[in-house]
């Protein structure tokens, strides 16, 4: 791995791909979840419009009053945006849909790249003792990533087990290396974790064997398999860790956990 090690004050991660439908959702909740099981305190920021990530973490819409869309463009008091969730040392910042308007009201904001990162950086966020935050990013290479790219000290990348998941890439570490040049130049990938494994299918296989020869260390050794557990949990809005402790996604999520922190303390 990169150098990776623990900044001063909670480790931002942005989880992101632009391509969708290859986990950063699922990722984002499960991994949270399994840190806040390691004893960790974890703040989830949903940076996506469809909030899935708030639902996921059985947040009700009605109860989404403060959302990332004030974090990053009103005068909102910290303690109104962050939420506590049903998990005990798991907080989350929620999302609706108003955050999509959000790219065009930055546009005219001459700090528009930097507000996420000056927003998680207040001191009123001493106060929650982080030691993580994961910060959910939409399916697309916009002005939100590129916000959560440079509030983040690293990028986590799930990546689907598919045909032309590498391809996928490319423009992604383009506009890693952008924002390395133009606001973050500490950005580090944290790595890329497999996701929707299934052992049983070659491709998956393929893709593995690709993603290692071509990425090395980046590739985190933990992957996750497709588990209908995994896909269940958000319609109970509850991560696969609660929804099915046992499960093979669960021990996956938690395994993932384990290395990242494993990561991190070296």
């Amino acid at each position: 791995m990169s150098d990776l090690s623990r900044p001063e004050g909670p480790k931002i991660i942005a989880v992101a791909n632009q391509k969708g439908g290859v986990g950063k959702t699922t990722t984002s909740i499960n991994l949270a979840a399994a840190l806040v099981e390691q004893g960790k305190r974890v703040l989830l920021v949903d940076l996506d419009p469809q909030g899935n990530a708030s639902t996921g973490l059985g947040v009700e819409s009605n109860d989404r009053e403060y959302t990332t869309y004030e974090l990053l463009l009103e005068d909102i008091e910290l303690d109104d945006v962050v939420q506590r969730t049903a998990f005990d040392g798991l907080f989350i910042v929620p999302a609706t849909v108003d955050l999509s308007s959000a790219d065009i009201e930055l546009i005219s904001n001459e700090k528009r790249s930097f507000l996420l990162h000056d927003a998680l950086r207040q001191t009123a966020m001493d106060a929650f003792a982080l030691d993580y935050i994961l910060i959910d990013c939409p399916p697309s290479l916009n002005l939100l990533t590129v916000n959560a790219m440079i509030a983040a000290h690293s990028i986590l990348v799930p990546l689907q087990s598919e045909f032309f998941a590498l391809e996928g890439l490319s423009q992604l570490m383009l506009t890693i290396r952008e924002v390395r040049q133009s606001g973050n130049k500490d950005l580090r990938i944290e790595g890329i974790v497999l996701t929707m494994y299934d052992r049983r299918n070659n491709l998956s296989q393929q893709v593995e064997n690709d993603a290692r020869s071509n990425l090395g260390d980046l590739v985190f050794e933990t992957v996750i398999p497709r588990n209908v557990r995994v896909s269940e949990a958000p319609s109970f809005a509850m991560p696969v860790l609660s929804y099915d402790t046992t499960s093979k996604g669960a021990s996956a999520y938690r395994a993932l956990a384990k290395e990242l922190i494993k990561n991190n303390s070296i």
